[in-house]
């Protein structure tokens, strides 16, 4: 709570910089040269008039060298610092290094700032010329993702020959200007910032050059732009390799500072308004007593200079209504000497891409410099013997502070133009500001929300003779803070931002900048100053900072670590008396209570020394707010005590603690209970209790009293339980019942001492309830835990207040209402049954006893409380069964995340779908195949094993998944309608294809999908199932994959794939292969829904109740019928784009059909199209016959011994796909005969021959498939014969007849896939042309020659 100095950076290298700035000068005093310096003299008790005096010249020549070496080299140096701090430019004479920001990790493993050289060089480029000033300007990023941090910095430097030139963080040179021949003295710059009140004018940003007799004014939005387009064409020029750059325009003011002997310093103060007062006296003043006055005051730019003769200046510069900015027409004011000249830069120079920054000798010709215009200076404060060194304005722009070479520090009123206040011994001292914003405290919760926030400004000094820096508060105010550094460190203050920010852009930004920070060069640390916003409001008497401090040093004290508990509890409890405030002492206590170190008995004594101190003062001078927080804490922190020792003493003292009659009563019931649920229950024990990664329990194992005081609160006589966090609720229901429920404590002292407590039985038993369901693996392990669970729900329910005593025997009790409430809402399953069944045992007496007193009957009372048990009891069994099927673990390597546990409520809210929507996630996790699951569904009916059992019962104990389908079974029992084969079906089909819509490469999960779509039997269910998943996943993958192949006009590449349809190739294979069956299935589905009735959805008794989202079944009934003939006309598209992808044909599939056609596809499935009829045109005809034979062709290939399968993917096995072909024919009018008669000439080509005899027997016109088997023959001969060069064959070759010898000639047997052949098969093919072609054909002699050819070559081979 009081002024600190923080480190955030270091810089690194320093003594390589130092070495590269004076290559001249010895290194050795920058270690050793700081350390004499700060010993010799400290601010408290040093002569502050010392350095005044002069000194003698005797005997001090062997001395000077040293001086020379010792001499501070930072203060010969010109240093700026970004407000970012992300970059350092330090530069002496011609030569300057820049440091960038960098993250380093430390020795203890934190990050922390750095700054490390990232350009040294030399700046100028005339001889003589060395740099005088130089400004870091950060550039805000023009992006809309941009936060408040610059998008890169601008380095402005300014030289002794008038230049002014700037630069990149690299060093590259953007852009130079020469506004005036005489040396540059102080570059400054102002940035934009929001207004703090609404009557307070928006300030421009600009950049001000001071000249000895001159200053120049650079709009800050001209700059900006400048500044960007340098930097755009010098990285198009460098890429291009052209070095000359041609700079954008740049608009500038130029005063001429008249009535002044010398000027070293300035500050722009900005546009500033006379109120009405001030202009009438300035207009009597000038003009007299008939002056006019006009009806607006002129908006004016307020300049200040020091120096000497005055020796603070006040310049006014009257602004123009429409004075034009841009350049290109500055000679159209050029001859108004009144106003002043705006011009654009004729002193451009050329940028070269080197290392030293060149320049051509054309361009060495100095340019033209623009007149100033002149400005008078309005007043100032004259004082012939002082001489100003430096101003520093504040950041609101109403204060100023400046210092001078007699050693002192002025305070000036800029609106008023006097000195308010003056400091003296401060000899060469640097002056900085710092701005504090008022927090978000008391006076903003009581105060309107368009209140202004307050802020405060301290005037940062340093000394560095002194070798102090001290801040303190203004106008009047005292010194808030002072620290002893070095006597050679640099403080340096901005006093700007970001540049290219206005009022829409900073909209939610948070500029991260530094205000000022003190660089050291002994260290290379930098160092920022941090002042709280209270030190502006009190002085060094006021209670309050006094209470401040001591709550400081209060807190310093809790966090000590090497404090003996004796001496932390004497020390604070005197710090916390000593404190006046009562506030301030309420938030000393509660530190003090919140701290986990503090012992219990070290909180008591100083609670109770507290409280005594405030009784023994006036009462109505005490505060009694915080006297109830005294009494009402010591009440809590008795009651941890008496609690802790209660469990820690002997739970049966004295024998039993309770009725045995009760107790055996109620044990007889609840046995019948747990030895019915009893095997569920050892199941789900067994499958909760397996090894799991779980947080390691507090080594100390006791509840901390500082989480006890946090969930407790009293209220008069009463204390009330505050709900917190679940795990603090659950550990303060542990602290209470724990021991009592584990046997440990005495059960009924401790439900004694309790109610003794005011604590409401609600609140008791709401935290037993929870303990018990959140501590579900520990109850489960303990068999006695129950027991004890019922003596607590017992003791509870007997206490005052617990169960009312009108309770009528039709009504619903509240107490029991809240026992049935957190069980239905918890997710332990068996825990909530345990408490369930004891509570409904508990109840079950007390309506018992009651009935009896009331109507005297042994008969058994019914009520509606008990009806209401029977349910939750019934409810909870069913929520275990569904818990024990969810906690068996997955398969290693499956897909999904585990499942989430969910409630009795959750399962009433998710809809009657949500114990199937459930299951089906479990089936995904088991990665379980649609055939094995409807073998366990087909076992769940059966009370003994089939003699034949199905494929999918068999698959079910050959995979191992016996334990999935014992556990899936009971809860299928239990849920006969909810879990019903088609509606888990359906949720199983929709739960594989949302996990593929999530990850479209697993096809496996699509295919499975469709799988279990199959599987439905209801086809109306089935039909709106398929729908949906076309609507809803389908067809937009489905159209932009026919749409990528109607492009590419072949299977695209696998980047393609991804781009457009969002899958790799392979993947998208499989996705069109279930699409087409998607679409078959849907087919089907749409043909038997007027033979079968639409089905009635249910839900079990107990579960009527459930309310929430219509589950995927009532959405699928509430489909509308499909149109057949569009849904046909999409499964054919879906075939041939599974074919053209599975085999790679080249095809755009689009242009099979004509513009009908086209039109039609992916419409909804529900709407009536205008489909293609009659014939189609020939060439649409050509072109589907052309497609169907590449696909036989590719698919016969396939067939071939050896070869790889083509589809890793749900298509056609076997024949499958030639009947498929064979089947599209009909549909695409082509004629099926032509496609039989090339299947069969491509199997005899492959070598397939006792395949293409069976698909022979089906061709209709022998005559033609004759012929070409008879070609196909003699390429077989004709490769037997030329192509082998066999003896044999030559001699055979010999003597056949001319005609047959030429004809083999003509063959070419490299048409055939495969021409080697057996003879014996050859031999039988020409049998079978024979038997085909009739004797009257042509060709048919031609047969009998080639028969008698392969019988002769037969025995001869």
């Amino acid at each position: 709570m009081s002024c600190c100095l923080v480190e955030f950076c270091r810089v690194q290298e320093l003594k390589t910089v130092r070495e590269f700035l004076f290559p001249g000068q010895q290194t050795s005093t920058l270690d050793t040269g700081f350390s004499q310096t700060e010993k010799e003299l400290s601010w408290e008790d040093a002569d502050w008039g010392s350095w005044e005096k002069d000194e003698t010249k005797e005997d001090v020549k062997p001395e000077e060298e040293n001086e020379k070496q010792n001499a501070p080299w930072l203060h010969d140096c010109v240093v700026s610092l970004s407000p970012c701090s992300d970059l350092l430019v330090i530069a002496c004479k011609h030569k300057a290094v820049f440091l960038s920001a960098k993250w380093r990790t430390d020795e203890v493993g934190r990050d922390e700032m750095t700054l490390a050289v990232s350009w040294s060089g030399t700046l100028s480029t005339e001889d003589g010329e060395h740099v005088t000033s130089a400004i870091c300007i950060p550039l805000a990023s023009q992006k809309r993702s941009s936060t408040g941090r610059p998008d890169w910095t601008c380095i402005v430097v300014g030289f002794s020959t008038g230049y002014v030139r700037f630069y990149t963080e690299s060093g590259v040179l953007l852009l130079a200007q020469l506004l005036n021949e005489d040396p540059v003295l102080r570059l400054k710059c102002r940035t934009y910032e929001i207004p703090r009140h609404p009557g307070v004018t928006e300030q421009h940003e600009e950049l001000s050059i001071l000249y000895p007799t001159s200053l120049v004014t650079i709009d800050g939005f001209s700059l900006f732009q400048s500044l960007r387009a340098c930097r755009n064409q010098v990285a198009r020029a460098a890429a291009a390799g052209n070095d000359m750059v041609q700079p954008p325009p740049l608009a500038y003011k130029k005063w001429g500072l008249q009535d002044v002997n010398a000027i070293v310093d300035h500050s722009s103060v900005g546009i500033m308004t006379l109120c009405v007062f001030d202009q009438m006296r300035n207009a009597s003043v000038l003009g007299g007593f008939n002056a006019a006055v006009k009806g607006s005051p002129p908006a004016m730019c307020q300049y200040i200079t020091v120096g000497g003769g005055p020796f603070t200046g006040f310049y006014y510069a009257v602004e123009g209504s429409s004075q034009p900015l841009l350049s290109h027409v500055a000679l159209a004011v050029a001859s108004k000497l009144t106003s002043a000249l705006f011009s654009a830069a004729s002193g451009w120079l050329g940028w070269k891409h080197k290392h030293k920054h060149e320049e051509d000798p054309a361009q060495k010709q100095k340019p033209k410099v623009e007149p100033a215009t002149p400005l008078a200076v309005r007043f100032g404060l004259p004082d012939s013997r002082r001489h100003g060194e430096s101003i520093c304005l504040s950041p609101c722009n109403t204060l100023a502070g400046v210092t001078d070479d007699f050693g002192r520090v002025t305070l000036l009123d800029v609106g008023r133009g006097i000195a308010i206040r003056m400091w003296k011994g401060y000899r060469d001292a640097q002056l900085g500001w710092v701005q504090v914003c008022e927090g978000r405290g008391e006076r903003e919760k009581a105060a309107s929300p368009s209140v202004p926030r307050r802020h405060a400004q301290f005037l940062v000094i340093y000394a560095p003779r002194r070798g102090i820096l001290e801040v303190w508060g203004t106008q009047q105010g005292p010194r808030v803070g002072a620290f002893t550094v070095g006597k050679h460190c640099r403080l340096l203050y901005t006093g700007y931002r970001l540049m290219g920010v206005n009022s829409v852009t900073s909209q939610g930004w948070q500029l991260h900048t530094q205000q000022l920070c003190l660089f050291d060069p002994a260290t290379g640390a930098l160092r920022t100053v941090t002042v709280p916003f209270h030190l502006a409001l009190s002085d060094k008497k006021s209670e309050r900072a006094k209470d401040m401090h001591l709550l400081k040093r209060f807190n310093s004290l809790l966090r000590s670590r090497e404090v003996e508990p004796d001496i932390l509890e004497s020390e604070a409890q005197s710090v916390l008396l000593e404190i006046k405030h009562p506030v301030i002492k309420k938030q000393a206590l509660e530190s003090l209570l919140s701290n986990k170190k503090a012992p219990v008995s070290c909180l008591i004594n100083i609670t109770r020394a507290l409280l005594d101190s405030l009784k023994k003062q006036d009462p109505e001078a005490v505060d009694e707010v915080l006297l109830q927080l005294c009494s009402s804490q010591l009440r809590l922190l008795q009651m941890y005590i008496d609690i802790t020792a209660l469990h820690s003493a002997d739970p049966h003292p004295t024998g039993q603690d309770t009725d045995p009659t009760l107790t055996l009563t109620a044990c007889s019931g609840i046995d019948d209970d747990l030895a019915r649920v009893g095997p569920s229950l050892h199941r789900y024990t067994e499958l909760l209790s397996r090894p799991s990664v779980s947080f390691a329990p507090d080594p100390e194992g006791q509840f901390p009293v500082q989480s006890f005081l946090s969930q407790l609160e009293a209220e008069g006589g009463s204390l009330r339980v505050v709900r917190g966090q679940n795990t603090d609720w659950t550990l303060l229901g542990s602290f209470l019942f724990w021991g009592c429920l584990c046997g440990q404590s005495p059960l009924q002292k401790v439900c004694d001492m309790l109610q003794d407590t005011g604590i409401s039985p609600q609140d008791l038993l709401a935290l037993l309830l929870n303990v018990w369901l959140n501590r579900e693996k520990e109850v489960l392990q303990n068999p006695q835990a129950v027991w004890h669970l019922h003596s607590l729900i017992a003791a509870l329910s007997a206490m005052t207040g617990a169960v009312e005593d009108s309770w009528d025997l039709q009504c619903v009790s509240p107490w029991w209402q809240q026992v049935r409430t957190a069980c239905v809402q918890s997710e332990s399953a068996g825990a909530a049954l345990l408490v369930a069944l004891v509570s409904h045992r508990a109840a079950k007496n007390s309506i018992t006893s009651l009935a009896e007193k009331k109507f005297q009957s042994d008969w058994e009372a019914v009520s509606l409380e008990l009806e209401q048990w029977a349910v939750c009891v019934r409810q909870l069994e069913d929520l275990l069964a569904l818990h024990t099927l969810l906690c068996l673990p997955a398969p290693r390597g499956t897909p999904g995340s585990p499942l989430a546990r969910c409630s009795v409520k959750a399962l009433l809210e998710s809809g009657t779908g949500g114990m199937a929507d459930s299951v089906a996630k479990w089936v995904f996790r088991q990665d379980l195949k649609p055939a094995l699951l409807k073998g366990i569904l087909e076992t769940r009916g059966a009370a003994e094993p089939r003699e034949n059992p199905s494929e999918g019962e068999k698959n079910l104990e050959d995979a191992g998944f016996r334990k999935a389908g014992e556990l899936l079974v009971p809860v299928c029992q239990r849920f006969p309608v909810s879990l019903s084969p088609d509606i888990l079906f359906a949720h199983c089909c929709w739960e594989y294809v949302v996990q593929w819509n999530k990850d479209p490469e697993e096809g496996r999960y699509l295919s499975w999908a469709v799988e279990h779509l199959k599987l439905i039997a209801n086809p109306h269910i089935q039909l709106g199932i398929s729908v949906m998943m076309w609507n809803t996943f389908i067809v937009n993958r489905f159209s932009a994959a026919a749409f990528l192949m109607e492009k590419v006009g072949k299977a695209p590449k696998d980047r393609l794939c991804r781009r457009d349809v969002g899958m790799g190739d392979g993947a998208m294979t499989s996705f069109l292969g279930s699409c087409t069956q998607l679409l078959q299935t849907l087919v089907e589905a749409d043909a038997g829904i007027e033979e079968v009735p639409p089905p009635e959805l249910c839900v079990e008794e107990v579960w009527m109740g459930a309310e929430g989202p219509a589950s995927i079944a009532e959405l699928a009934l509430e489909q509308r019928s499909v149109h057949y003939p569009l849904v046909q006309h999409n499964c054919l598209l879906a075939s041939l784009l599974h074919a053209a992808m599975a085999f790679g044909v080249r095809v755009k599939p689009l242009s099979l059909f004509d513009s009908k056609g086209r039109t039609a596809f992916f419409r909804d499935l529900t709407s009536i199209q205008v489909l293609p009829s009659g014939d189609m045109d020939p060439n649409f005809v050509s072109l589907r016959q052309e497609f169907l034979l590449k696909v036989l062709t590719a698919w016969v290939k396939t067939q071939v011994e050896g070869a790889d399968p083509p589809l890793p993917c749900p298509g056609p096995p076997d024949n499958s796909w030639a009947s498929l072909c064979l089947d599209l024919a009909p549909l695409l009018q082509v004629n099926p005969d032509v496609l039989r008669r090339h299947l069969v000439c491509q199997l005899y080509s492959h070598g397939l021959d006792l395949r293409a005899e069976e698909v022979a027997l089906e061709v209709e016109d022998k005559d033609v498939l004759g012929s070409q088997l008879l070609v196909l023959t003699g390429q077989r001969l004709s490769y037997s014969l030329l192509h082998t060069q066999t003896r044999p064959g030559m001699e055979l070759l010999a003597r056949l007849p001319p005609m047959l010898c030429t004809w083999l000639k003509a063959m070419d047997p490299s048409e055939l896939s495969c021409p080697s052949v057996s003879l014996s098969l050859t031999s039988r093919m020409v049998s079978r042309v024979l038997e085909i072609l009739p004797e009257n054909h042509a060709q048919y002699t031609l047969a009998l020659h080639l028969l008698e050819a392969v019988d002769a070559l037969g025995p001869e081979a």
